[in-house]
């Protein structure tokens, strides 16, 4: 960087006002909100896609993240110093509690982010199963804000339980699918640190419309300042912070990413190449960590009633049962949510297969297109104007498709670059699949808002990647009837006499490379709840607490019905125009074309 550059930067980060959504609780992890800038509100939004009460459930969860950090911090203290010995040396009886209580530690940090603000946790927190945690998000805008408000990103948080048993993204010449990889698209590969979990930990920190760092150096800068310091160094190693940071480096991780101050360029932070490469070392350590806590008990509990059925210490309710049952047959759950059992697609088969799993995830690893509609509450779609860093997050509105996987293979807008050139051919067989993640956990609410079904007491939350469903009823409703209630309508648009999501489906947002295996499956109302009561099995925290499970301070919502549930909410497409070139336009070319 320029000195010109980088003196017009200091001045900017100089200058920048300090504002608002900053809770006054401190722990000994965070750091004073006060002194770190964060600019004007942005909000480019027409009525009906903020929520009113999005200021004060951001504070609620920023109190709620110090609360978890504290314990936490509280926990590291009471740890037993490791023993280093061994060859290869091993931290021998506590190194496990130890790499899991940092990443941990890392979870719940808001320094991680320009306006120290902005957690990891944040979106993802553990009465939610570890996703979005405020309800009038999940009914509203869907995408969560991020470290500069009022950006938000495109898609749901995806769950964090069970997430790192997902296997680096490949390609399966045989069956002509991929397999793997993490997030809804399937971008973090696993192809350097070969676990995909590890990968997605290190998007959100530098994504522009999340916790938004402009350089992967400011997680290692910000991580040299954290009071758990001690902690990586005794995990990772002293001298992990030998590097040689620049007096500006707090100036420019205080300004988000995409600010026009930067122009284009990704790493900001002036270091020298051996410099840099121990930041990026302190990178990698970051998502390992992170990946060590999402997989273990605390995170990935296996603690649901379920995995007490399955160890003969539960008996599953008959609705619960029932449920099972169709989950493994007429409903044809079990095709891609595995169950490590077969599948019976006729009431008149019977399942005589051995358990292939004693503690199955419920997904096959790869991505699937169901036919979801699209949906125009999403935030990402209004973002077309410049917020006060000059940042435009979607200039192409409501020309935004989102292909998913298919988008990640062309390295197209609203992805990430694909690190395998021959994967890229394959592009048109996979737009409009999104990963299958594991059903486990879908159903998890505060234990004061035991459902997520109307009329409650219910947590609201949001389902598939873009936050179309709001109810699991409406999830298995849609798998049911797709087909049968289909109209060539977008959403808001339904003919008169029909109501959305019970007997009418808009057209789906990708029609290429649907899924055919569901649609029309000819379950009764009662079947599908009996289904919806299975998936409430799959909730940790029945055998044991789910840690942190305990400290959600909102309000549980109540009234209505799980069929119709958030359609007082619902936004009316305008008229759509065409994909933009940037995504539909890239070669090779989706087949058939995408309007």
């Amino acid at each position: 960087m320029s000195r010109t550059r980088l003196g017009a930067l200091v001045a900017a980060c100089a200058t920048i006002t300090v504002a608002m959504f900053i809770s006054a609780h401190v722990v000994g992890g965070q750091s004073e909100a006060a002194s770190s800038p964060i600019a004007q509100v942005y909000n480019p939004y027409p009525p009906g896609i903020l929520p009113s009460d999005l200021n004060a459930e951001i504070a609620r969860v920023q109190r709620e993240v110090d609360l978890i950090e504290d314990r936490a911090l509280a926990r590291w203290h009471t740890l037993k110093k490791p023993i280093l010995t061994g060859q290869p040396p091993i931290l021998q009886n506590t190194g496990t509690e130890a790499i899991e209580t940092l990443g941990e530690l890392m979870l719940y940090d808001r320094n991680i982010s320009p306006s120290k603000n902005q957690a990891c946790a944040s979106c993802h927190m553990p009465y939610a199963g570890f996703s979005g945690p405020i309800p009038s998000v999940n009914l509203t805008m869907v995408a969560f804000p991020g470290t500069v408000h009022f950006r938000a990103g495109k898609r749901t948080p995806q769950r964090h339980p069970y997430s790192p048993f997902f296997p680096v993204l490949q390609y399966n010449q045989a069956q002509g699918l991929f397999f793997g990889g993490n997030f809804w698209d399937s971008r973090a590969t696993g192809y350097r640190l070969r676990i995909p979990d590890a990968e997605q930990a290190q998007g959100p920190p530098v994504d522009t419309q999340e916790m938004g760092l402009p350089d992967t150096v400011c997680i290692a800068f910000r991580l040299s300042q954290a009071v758990y310091r001690p902690l990586f160094e005794e995990v990772w190693g002293e001298g992990s912070f030998d590097i040689k940071f620049p007096r500006e480096a707090e100036h420019i991780c205080a300004t988000p990413g995409g600010a026009t101050v930067f122009g284009g360029n990704s790493t900001p932070v002036p270091l020298s190449t051996g410099d840099r490469t121990r930041a990026n070392i302190v990178y990698d350590r970051w998502a390992q960590s992170l990946d060590s806590f999402e997989q273990s008990v605390q995170v990935s509990a296996f603690s649901s009633k379920f995995d007490a059925f399955l160890a003969g210490k539960y008996t599953l309710t008959p609705d619960e049962m029932e449920g099972f049952k169709l989950f493994n047959g007429k409903g044809n759950c079990n095709s891609c949510h595995l169950d490590g059992r077969g599948t019976n697609l006729k009431s008149d088969q019977a399942d005589t297969s051995a358990a292939a799993m004693v503690n199955p995830l419920f997904t096959c690893y790869g991505s699937a297109n169901e036919g979801v509609p699209l949906n125009p509450g999403d935030a990402f779609y209004y973002q077309t104007k410049p917020d006060s860093y000059g940042f435009i997050a979607n200039p192409y509105g409501f020309g935004y498709r989102d292909l998913g996987l298919g988008s990640f293979l062309r390295s197209a807008f609203g992805s990430g670059p694909n690190p395998n050139l021959s994967w890229k051919q394959y592009a048109p067989t996979v737009d409009g699949q999104m990963q299958v993640s594991s059903v486990r956990d879908v159903a998890s609410t505060p234990p004061q808002c035991p459902t997520t079904e109307a009329p409650g007491p219910y947590f609201q939350k949001a389902f598939f990647h873009n936050g179309y469903f709001k109810s699991l009823k409406q999830v298995v409703h849609f798998y049911n009837t797709r087909d049968k209630y289909g109209y060539p309508v977008t959403s808001g648009h339904c003919p008169k006499g029909t109501t959305e999501k019970v007997d009418c489906w808009p057209m789906p947002e990708v029609r290429n490379n649907i899924d055919m295996t569901s649609g029309n499956l000819g379950l009764t109302d009662e079947e599908e709840n009996q289904i919806v009561a299975f998936l409430q099995t799959l909730s940790d925290g029945f055998t044991r607490p789910y840690l942190n499970n305990d400290t959600y301070t909102g309000a549980c919502m109540k009234g209505g019905s799980a069929a119709t549930q958030g359609n007082e909410h619902l936004v009316a497409t305008p008229p759509l125009p065409p994909c933009a070139s940037a995504i539909c336009g890239v070669a090779p070319i989706p087949s058939p074309s995408i309007p």
